[in-house]
């Protein structure tokens, strides 16, 4: 297992793969499509996506950077110095492209060695954006403009907003109190605990930052002014420290007096309060502060947050109809010419050709659309919609979807109980995706031979569907990561098979949506059972969702080693 830093550069290097490709190819279409021609700007486009995101999901499969940091890194080199080039030189303010290689780069591995390499990739990329120009002097772009601005201004923004939640969340590391001059801090009121938690002393800066006298504090005066709502986390800070922890950190609010007679109302200011060790006779020292310069930076990075889930929403769209477009064509076209409606194809090699274009487009275009989807759903821009139809209707028809993958893999898909499950009001959109997603992937992890099956019941206002296979099934620790992004069982079965990880993914994220659950039974070897329940009526018909789901694995008595093991989401 990676250690903690090396999980944490993982994390950033996955962060950067998967929005890196967004901000390049904005540049993109900023300036390949003129020199370029649209189809150019869109494959260049296409590739970076492929290459970015092919990155994350070698870190999310394999756990390691020794693959996935060089790809990311030689492909931002490459794309960096397209931009550089076609951008119009030093004039454009998309010159700055070189700069996220190395503050990007150092963020990755907080490390000097990053920051040197970061540096080598930046000056590569100008060097090839010269050497392009010096050989292909007549592609060199359209020149800068004011439009160039925006991606430098969006970058910088962003970076803000992360660099300020890393300041918020590293004070309490930094900021080491010292007791040695306990009376000379000047920002902070500083506070002595007995052994059981109450005031013993009070500096004298509680005059000036709490308007208060110090002996108003003594004894239980600071919990009575403590927020209701924070003295839980007050006490249990307090508790941990008669315990022996080191050090405790929590932000409070305390009840100051009021400036004007005619106030009306309780005022609370913000404050963060800092505990440590190391006082005589079991007690411990605590430093309280004003809080102002974290709930502004906090405020401005709900606001930059918001802002970019907005960008990122109209960005979405446009590469929903950007890629779409041109994969339904060729999708379509191919078509054409495998039916032989453009005239016979030469040879069947020819025909293998042309099924291999068809069947890349459509996986690639179900790959776009369960990543747009699942953007969505995450962004909570996603709104389910409730309408009456049959359930016999979609379940027979996400059985015929499939079909076609069952019949190459020998595999047999049944329809369990006779009674129909008859009419219910409900997102149909949503639960037909949900079986087709389940169904595809329990024939694509069953073996030949085997057999899937799909069925449902009703009861007490809910609609439950589940799907269970005699595939390879899951162990414990697997289980556990179901239903994440890019994560797929990885045994020398599934590598067999191609997938990016985001069907149960997908499945989980709709049936929160329409206020849902998922219950997932599996065992390596035995199969997998999956069944959701969602109220009928949609989720407007019941409390709304938390937005917290709760994940708890258990065993079923009978046995201690080969139980299934279930899973609820």
């Amino acid at each position: 297992m990676a250690e903690p830093g090396e999980r944490a550069r993982q994390r950033r290097l996955l962060a950067a793969s998967l929005t890196g490709p967004f901000l390049a190819a904005a540049a993109f279409a900023q300036v390949l499509t003129v020199p370029l021609g649209v189809s150019a700007a869109l494959a260049a486009i296409c590739l970076v996506f492929v290459v970015g995101w092919s990155a994350a999901v070698i870190v999310a499969q394999t756990g390691s950077r020794r693959i996935a940091g060089p790809l990311a890194l030689v492909a931002a080199v490459f794309s960096c110095a397209a931009i550089l080039y076609f951008a119009g030189g030093i004039a454009s303010p998309l010159f700055l492209a070189w700069l996220p290689l190395i503050v990007e780069t150092e963020n990755v591995g907080r490390d000097r060695r990053f920051l040197l390499a970061g540096a080598i990739a930046a000056g590569t990329a100008v060097l090839l954006a010269s050497v392009a120009g010096f050989v292909m002097p007549d592609l060199s772009g359209t020149g800068a403009s004011a439009g160039h601005w925006l991606l430098p201004v969006i970058y910088a923004a962003m970076w803000f907003a992360r660099r300020s939640g890393e300041r918020g969340s590293m004070r309490s590391e930094t900021d080491a109190p010292d007791e040695d001059g306990i009376d000379g801090l000047l920002d902070a009121v500083t506070l002595r605990f007995a052994g059981n938690g109450e005031l013993s002393d009070v500096s004298a800066q509680a005059r000036p930052l709490l308007r208060l006298e110090p002996e108003f504090l003594l004894g239980t005066g600071l919990f009575d002014r403590v927020h209701v709502s924070d003295r839980v986390h007050y006490l249990n800070a307090l508790a941990d420290m008669r315990e022996g922890a080191d050090r405790r950190s929590l932000e409070l609010r305390v009840r100051l007096p009021r400036l004007n007679e005619g106030d009306v109302g309780a005022v609370y200011g913000p404050f963060r309060l800092e505990l440590a060790g190391g006082v005589a006779a079991g007690g411990f020292v605590g430093f309280l502060r004003a809080n102002d310069d974290m709930v502004r930076l906090r405020e401005e990075l709900e606001t930059a947050v918001a802002r970019a889930e907005a960008d990122r929403s109209r960005f979405l769209s446009t590469v929903s109809h950007e890629l779409r477009t041109p994969l339904n064509a060729i999708i379509g076209f191919s078509d054409m010419l495998l039916q032989d409606l453009a005239g016979p194809l030469a040879n069947e090699r020819q025909r293998d050709y042309v099924g291999l274009v068809q069947e890349s487009g459509q996986h690639l275009l179900s790959v776009v659309n369960s990543i747009l989807d699942l953007a969505k759903i995450q962004a909570g821009t996603y709104t389910p919609g409730t309408e009456r139809f049959v359930v016999d209707e979609i379940v027979a028809t996400a059985r015929s979807i499939v079909s076609c993958q069952a019949r190459a893999k020998q595999v047999r898909v049944d329809i369990a109980g006779d009674q129909p499950l008859g009419e219910v009001l409900a997102d149909k959109r949503a639960l037909q995706q949900i079986l087709i997603n389940l169904l595809a992937n329990a024939v694509k992890f069953t073996p030949e031979g085997g057999t899937v099956t799909v069925g449902g019941s009703r009861d007490d206002g809910r609609l439950e569907l589940w799907v269970s296979d005699t595939g390879i099934g899951m162990a414990e620790g697997e289980l556990h990561q179901v239903g994440r992004p890019f994560f797929q069982v990885v045994n020398d079965y599934t590598r067999q098979y191609e997938g990016t990880g985001l069907g149960l993914a997908l499945v989980k994220g709709l049936v929160e949506r329409n206020g849902g659950t998922m219950t997932i039974e599996s065992a390596p070897g035995e199969g997998t059972t999956v069944t959701i329940a969602v109220p009928e009526g949609g989720p407007v018909a019941r409390e709304p969702a938390p937005h917290v789901v709760k994940i708890e694995t258990e065993r079923q008595s009978r046995d201690a080693s080969d139980d299934p093991l279930r899973k609820f989401a």
